[in-house]
């Protein structure tokens, strides 16, 4: 949800412009941290700065995103084995034959919808290849694909959100470098183009799934849980693969919520009630909202504005509210794992600002707002300005006392 100044906000940001009353009542007496939540050299990507947020140094463990997806799908790698995000995206086709990134989320397709195009991709083109390929539905446009081959030295790809509005053709040949892989592509688009689902999401005036794009590749991380490195238990909410996937790979409960899609029509009520539920019996729970993120990436202001509101009003305001009907000392940490700034549509590694609220203390802290700059300001003034989100977790974990 990090942005930066919009003229059209009078120079807020979303976030200051966002109606957030639970935020607003707890900032005042809450500490104001900054975080580099990504190495540097690393991708600012969910999957590093999760890891990171989470205590994790990604240095020593980050193997790719897809791995993280594949745990929380159930699906076993073995060592020889790649795991690829695939998303379901849309492409136009130009006059010169090249390929330009219409949605990088086909229009947001339910997931029913992509589980009929991914078994019928799988059916049609992964099967022929029995042994080296496997497609899993996963939610929404966000899938998997495990090769069972090896890759050649130097094979990369990159992530499909970067690209919007931009000429990806080059970015396909990659794939071409892999029997397997170039197979699928050769098939694929035909197999979707004719599919009686596309057919009838071109009638309704609905984006077309005509193309994937695969990403994030890796092999099983080695990891230990967050019992063996913290001594603690506690769960992930998220609607996502990837947070779900480092939720159970970190040794968390790992908890679907019907109805959660990762988008603004998301079962906010639902993740609410299920992290209060696992706080009955646990240390903590990690709430993870991808509504700001997808806003971001679409360059929505309105859009990511009422996310913010809506994660305030949904997720921070009844947990908050049960916890202090319950008479429970509590922390809550508000943060976000990296910004998406809506002119660039796509992740930078700037240090995030964080809130750190301890229901034990009573009386102003720093009498700011929850606020990219109010956090820069808190952060020039004390010494709570860590170097990695794993800095920040032993410093939430174990230095932070009443």
């Amino acid at each position: 949800m990090g942005d930066v100044p919009q003229e059209s906000l009078d120079g807020q940001t979303p976030l200051e412009a966002a109606a957030t009353p639970t935020l607003d009542r707890l900032a005042p007496a809450a500490e104001l941290l900054l975080t580099h939540t990504v190495p540097e050299g690393f991708p600012p990507g969910s999957d590093v700065a999760n890891l990171s947020l989470l205590g994790y140094d990604p240095q020593e463990i980050y193997s790719g995103r897809a791995p993280l997806e594949a745990a929380s799908m159930g699906v076993e790698l073995g060592p020889g084995d790649t795991a690829f995000r695939c998303n379901l995206v849309q492409v136009e086709q130009q006059a010169d034959g090249s390929l330009v990134m219409a949605d990088y989320s086909a229009g947001h397709i339910s997931t029913p919808e992509a589980r009929e195009l991914i078994n019928a991709l799988q059916s049609a083109c992964c099967q022929p290849q029995t042994g080296q390929l496997a497609l899993y539905p996963g939610v929404s446009y966000r899938h998997l694909l495990v090769l069972h081959a090896p890759l050649p030295p130097g094979f990369s790809t990159v992530p499909p959100h970067d690209h919007s509005g931009q000429d990806v053709s080059a970015h396909f040949n990659a794939y071409k470098q892999v029997d397997a892989l170039a197979h699928l592509y050769a098939c694929g688009p035909e197999v979707l183009a004719n599919h009686p689902l596309n057919q009838k999401r071109r009638a309704a005036g609905k984006a077309e799934v005509n193309f994937f794009w695969l990403w994030g590749e890796g092999k099983r991380p080695s990891m230990p849980t967050l019992h063996e490195r913290y001594g603690l238990h506690g769960g992930m909410i998220s609607a996502v693969d990837l947070l779900k996937g480092i939720g159970v790979l970190s040794g968390l409960i790992a908890v679907d919520v019907p109805g959660a899609t990762g988008y603004l029509d998301t079962n906010y009520a639902g993740k609410a009630q299920a992290a209060l539920d696992l706080l009955v019996d646990n240390d903590f729970v990690a709430v993870h909202v991808e509504a700001p993120d997808e806003c971001g990436h679409q360059g929505l202001l309105s859009e990511k504005i009422r996310a913010i509101a809506d994660f305030d009003a949904q997720i921070v305001g009844p947990i908050v509210a049960e916890m202090e009907r319950r008479q429970e000392a509590f922390r809550l940490v508000v943060t976000m794992d990296h910004y998406t700034p809506l002119h660039l549509r796509t992740h930078v590694d700037w240090p995030v600002p964080m809130l750190l609220y301890d229901s034990r203390r009573s009386g102003a802290r720093n009498g700011l707002l929850y606020s990219e700059a109010n956090a820069h300001k808190a952060a020039e003034h004390s010494d709570r300005h860590f170097a990695s989100g794993e800095a920040f977790f032993q410093y939430f974990v174990q230095q932070h006392s009443p």
